[in-house]
């Protein structure tokens, strides 16, 4: 979808209101987390894996992973400029991550309806490996990410 002529599309929005939360978000900036691609109910993010994410076995911690998955459930589900928090979640280890792979966090909304949202984000190395499932359900509170931000009706 084009922006409109004031540039209030679903997508602006989308961007501008995750640009606003990376700002805020030393979590992700300390953790090398990139935002790849973000969209209304979606988004895409990477993080490359350092030796201080290693766990005793030498692969990435899972802390590690399921934050890279948390981080992009919450910017998919934030993505409407509605303050939305983490209800609850779970992750589904599949395989081992080594020491500087590079990983990849898709999230996607799979329902949304009131104040509820249900999140599957896949993780992937970049064999596209997948290496974690992970389920997020949101909650949507009070307010705005940018206050007045909202999308320009169509005519």
């Amino acid at each position: 979808m084009a922006d409109n002529d004031d540039g209030l599309s679903a997508d602006y929005i989308a961007r501008t209101v995750a640009e606003t939360m990376y700002r805020k978000d030393t979590a992700a900036q300390h953790l090398g987390i990139a935002l790849k691609d973000i969209g209304p109910g979606w988004a895409v993010m990477s993080m490359r894996v350092m030796d201080y994410m290693l766990n005793g076995h030498r692969i990435c911690h899972g802390g590690y992973i399921f934050t890279l998955a948390d981080t992009a459930f919450a910017y998919a589900c934030n993505a409407y400029n509605q303050n939305t928090v983490a209800q609850a979640a779970q992750i589904s280890f599949l395989a081992a991550t080594a020491p500087d792979s590079l990983l990849t966090a898709t999230a996607v909304e799979v329902s949304r309806t009131g104040r509820t949202g249900i999140y599957d984000i896949t993780l992937e190395n970049e064999s596209g490996q997948k290496v974690a499932l992970f389920r997020g359900n949101s909650h949507t509170i009070k307010g705005q990410m940018i206050p007045g931000l909202t999308q320009k009706e169509e005519e």
